[in-house]
């Protein structure tokens, strides 16, 4: 049996529980908003005794422990600024290479991506390394183009990169014909030092009809590269040798000074 103070506490808990249950709504809610404001300090003091508990926990530490946590965080933030840098720069160069790759040449040719690893200081406007040799295919001749034209073509192969012959070097002559008046002429050196998207082309017979803007094609004469491959416009054209054949000036569709990717163009 429950003993006399236990009954007059279990009581007084009943009696109360059964007035809460009959109070009305306004009243009952003023009933919990004063109970709650009664443990409303003893929350402030809990989160006060964890924020004081973390204080000084750093408090606690050494200057020198302290020091080396900066510098780790400073060091992890560093190498996610250049994880976020490489990250930013792989997803220009996919966007890049699928950009170019629907542009290339349809046909019997299969592109085979290539990098420009290396430029010769006194001569970069002639040739250029590509990380692509004998290993991955490399053959002497084959085409070197970009989404915006003819390149040049390999002009030797190592183990594994080759060495790329440009356009307008003396070593990749390049037939090529004026896609508005189909006049036949030649690309053979000419090659600015200080323009490194401009060279010459000489038609086979003098030829009125070229003027600036027209486009410039390779010819698929000589059997070095495909027809239709784009070389570059017409800047201007003028008379030659007495006016047997007429000289024009050709800016290059591909900027040979700021090749990046190029394609190789394997039969």
């Amino acid at each position: 049996m429950l003993k006399r103070p236990q009954t007059i506490v279990v009581s007084a808990v009943a009696l109360l529980l059964v007035l809460l249950l009959n109070l009305p709504a306004g009243a009952a809610a003023r009933l919990k908003l004063a109970l709650g404001g009664l443990f409303l300090p003893l929350l402030g003091i809990s989160s006060a005794s964890q924020s004081f508990v973390d204080r000084a926990s750093y408090e606690l530490l050494p200057r020198a422990t302290l020091i080396a946590e900066v510098q780790r965080l400073e060091k992890d933030n560093a190498a996610l600024r250049v994880e976020a840098a490489l990250g930013a720069e792989a997803a220009a160069e996919n966007q890049r290479l699928r950009a170019q790759l629907g542009s290339l040449p349809r046909g019997a040719w299969r592109p085979r991506l290539a990098r420009v690893v290396g430029r010769d200081a006194s001569t970069w406007w002639r040739t250029c390394l590509i990380d692509y040799g004998s290993r991955d295919g490399a053959v002497v001749n084959q085409p070197v183009v970009t989404a915006q034209g003819l390149v040049g073509r390999i002009a030797s192969v190592g183990h594994s990169h080759s060495q790329v012959a440009l356009v307008g070097d003396a070593s990749c002559g390049v037939a090529v014909l004026v896609s508005e008046t189909r006049d036949h002429g030649i690309v053979a050196g000419g090659q600015s030092t200080t323009d490194a998207g401009m060279v010459e082309m000489t038609t086979f017979q003098q030829t009125p009809g070229i003027v600036s803007g027209q486009v410039v094609l390779t010819s698929g004469e000589g059997g070095v590269f495909p027809k239709g491959l784009v070389v570059g416009t017409v800047v201007d054209a003028r008379p030659a040798r007495s006016g047997l054949f007429t000289s024009a000036r050709i800016r290059l569709g591909a900027h040979l000074n700021r090749l990046e990717e190029v394609w190789v163009l394997a039969p």
